[in-house]
């Protein structure tokens, strides 16, 4: 049986999918592609073995998953696709509303925080999305993109305020931000556990690949984008992919902040899949 493994439909999982999806790494995976919202979705259903996720997807359902080692998505500072664009400071938002993308939830939870630690200011949410909604000649008084969506929308004209959320958690708190985990499903590790090692063997050993290798994908990303390479290269360059101390450090700083503004019920314990590596806290 192939392991079922959900990709993130976004540019800045290339390093990590490419090396897979061309053969370049030997695999036997069936490749599952959506938003982190979907991807969130079909875990939790227990329809995918292993999956990129959003990081507050393992939050709330701890129980349910094993993060993996060595292999996540996130900045040490400006991240450039977690973009709040807005045509004023984000001090004058006071009593506004924010125009929030369906398809984040870390995204989302982060500017909560944000605005709540150090920005202090209060708004309104809406859902919508925010290409179409400019496309139809509205103008949100501010809007969260993510993903491709913020890079191709960090340069429109009546935005001119872009306030990257990686580099504001790096300003409030000095850590790593990790917006995506990848997640191993318990029952899928309790069904078959040799079969899930070696199938989070091969995704680290895919993104090793891709991050020795990112000058060339940076050239390949830039095929058909509205970025060329030297932006593209600038994008790829701020994302980090490793998921050790530093970043488990970070990731638990996010979920204590999340407990304390309400947003999840309790910060969860990390845990990698068994008998990998030690940065788990309990």
């Amino acid at each position: 049986m192939s392991v079922r493994l959900g990709r993130i439909g976004y540019l800045n999982v290339l390093p990590i999918h490419h090396p897979l999806e061309t053969g370049i790494i030997e695999n036997d995976f069936e490749i599952v592609a959506g938003p982190p919202a979907e991807l969130n979705r079909l875990m939790d259903a227990g329809r995918l073995d292993l999956s990129g996720c959003s990081s507050i997807e393992y939050a709330r359902h701890p129980d349910k998953y094993y993060l993996i080692p060595d292999i996540a998505i996130g900045s040490r500072g400006p991240v450039q696709s977690v973009l709040l664009l807005s045509r004023g400071p984000v001090e004058e938002l006071d009593g506004g509303t924010i125009m929030v993308s369906a398809e984040t939830h870390t995204s989302a939870a982060l500017l909560r925080v944000l605005l709540a630690e150090l920005w202090r200011v209060n708004v309104e949410y809406v859902t919508g999305d925010a290409t179409h909604l400019l496309a139809s000649g509205k103008r949100p008084e501010a809007i969260l993109c993510i993903g491709d969506e913020a890079l191709n929308l960090r340069y429109h004209p009546d935005y001119p305020v872009h306030t990257d959320l990686g580099e504001a958690w790096r300003q409030l708190t000095g850590e790593p931000f990790i917006f995506g985990v990848w997640i191993a499903s318990r029952e899928s590790f309790a069904r078959d556990e040799a079969k899930v090692r070696r199938a989070c063997e091969t995704l680290m050993a895919a993104r090793r690949w891709g991050t020795d290798h990112l000058a060339e994908l940076c050239v390949l990303a830039a095929e058909g984008s509205r970025l060329n390479q030297r932006e593209m290269c600038s994008y790829f360059v701020g994302l980090l992919y490793d998921f050790a101390e530093p970043e488990v450090r970070g990731l638990n700083l996010f979920y204590r902040r999340l407990k304390a503004h309400g947003i999840i019920d309790a910060v969860p314990p990390i845990r990698f899949l068994p008998g990998t590596v030690d940065y788990s806290t309990e």
